[in-house]
């Protein structure tokens, strides 16, 4: 699976009828069309363009292994959990992928998926039940409503990936790897400055299947330790 960018280059699709839709819908929709990444997610049977991202951060850090066990925050509709399932192969190695939205996610092979709010004392010792020992890795794809207001919007981010960190010390083995998504800008300092007493390296990366118009971003922490 090494795919840093789609093969597929289909021609420009163009929509034959605009006739009730919004200028905003008639935009998204070309978009998607036309999106190259989304192309490739379906020719490939992930369930959205954001497994690519995933993808092409282990490509730069290569912290999915088999038999790892994993644990996926905001995990609808569930890309990331299939690209973890691939490289992890938890029938074969006894590892894990536990993911867990708000949203009802469609069941998927070798992953145990909940549906609830992650930010809620009993989901989150709902994982912790699930995998035992530990996790080695941690991710986070969270995103908060957005609404348009970019430093409203940048500190809901900042708070969710503020509580995934919280999350990932406590469940986390010695040298284990937290990922979460952040904006544009990087880390807010003070979680920076946090996570660097419990992580030997510290990354920034906005993979090339993240929209170049998006202001999100991924923060990349390697080697945990207590």
């Amino acid at each position: 699976m090494t795919s840093i960018k789609p093969t597929m280059r289909a021609k420009s699709v163009f929509l034959k009828t605009a006739r009730g839709r919004k200028p905003s819908s008639q935009r998204w929709l070309h978009r998607q069309l036309n999106d190259p990444y989304v192309q490739e997610a379906r020719a490939k049977g992930f369930r959205s363009r954001a497994a690519f991202k995933l993808i092409q951060l282990n490509e730069k850090f290569h912290f999915l292994k088999p038999g790892i066990t994993l644990i996926d925050l905001g995990a609808a509709p569930g890309g990331w959990a299939q690209v973890a399932v691939q490289k992890i192969n938890p029938r074969q190695t006894g590892g894990k992928v536990v993911g867990i939205d708000l949203l009802e996610i469609e069941p998927l092979s070798d992953a145990l998926l909940i549906q609830g709010d992650f930010l809620e004392l009993d989901q989150r010792q709902k994982i912790k039940a699930l995998i035992n020992e530990g996790a080695q890795v941690v991710i986070s794809d969270m995103a908060a409503s957005t609404i348009g207001h970019a430093g409203t919007d940048h500190l809901r981010t900042i708070a969710l990936a503020e509580m995934a960190f919280q999350f990932a010390k406590e469940v986390l083995t010695s040298g284990g790897t937290f990922i979460s998504k952040v904006f544009q800008g990087g880390t807010d300092p003070e979680l920076l400055k946090l996570m660097k007493r419990h992580f030997k390296t510290i990354k920034h990366m906005k993979p090339q299947a993240s929209r170049k118009e998006s202001p999100e971003m991924y923060v990349v922490a390697l080697g945990f330790h207590q």
